[in-house]
């Protein structure tokens, strides 16, 4: 599996920003208050990144000997893949406050501070989201061991001279 690049997230973050732009230039052209997240939303953001975390944990001790168990490689993969899902989910709500608060940015009326305050929080807590998920993601990675084929190596007991 390939790790989280840079350019996934960008491009997770640009996809939040126009999502959220978007959504409240639409609102606002039909005569409805703009979209404002509910605080449950930071919340929830801020636990899945320490429950991915949490799930980590275990994979870190197994790789490094301490935890006395081998390591699972599907259950690793299958955080890690959590953990690549959460920076990129992360990513998009961070991206989605930022578009947010472009928007309310270019209204000639200020916002109240509560609907600063909420999109604030929703781009801090998706930002704690990619961070978690990156760090989790790191946490699940396991050595590779030298006896582990190279791509291109027809395996072990194959003898290139003999053929």
């Amino acid at each position: 599996m390939k790790r989280t690049g840079p350019a996934a997230l960008v491009l997770s973050v640009a996809i939040g920003v126009a999502t959220g732009f978007i959504v409240d230039q639409v609102l606002t052209a039909a005569g409805r208050p703009t979209f404002i997240p509910s605080i449950s939303l930071p919340i929830l953001l801020v636990l899945l990144g320490v429950f991915v975390v949490l799930l980590a944990l275990p994979i870190r001790r197994a790789t490094r000997g301490s935890a006395g168990t081998p390591v699972n490689p599907f259950r690793a993969l299958r955080i890690a893949m959590l953990a690549k899902a959460s920076s990129i989910v992360g990513a998009v709500f961070a991206g989605l406050g930022g578009g947010l608060s472009l928007f309310l940015l270019t209204r000639p009326v200020t916002p109240s501070l509560g609907s600063w305050g909420a999109v604030i929080v929703t781009i801090v807590s998706g930002a704690l989201l990619v961070a978690a998920g990156l760090i989790a993601e790191h946490l699940c990675t396991i050595r590779k061991d030298d006896d582990d084929e190279q791509p291109g190596d027809p395996g072990p007991g194959f003898d290139a001279h003999s053929h």
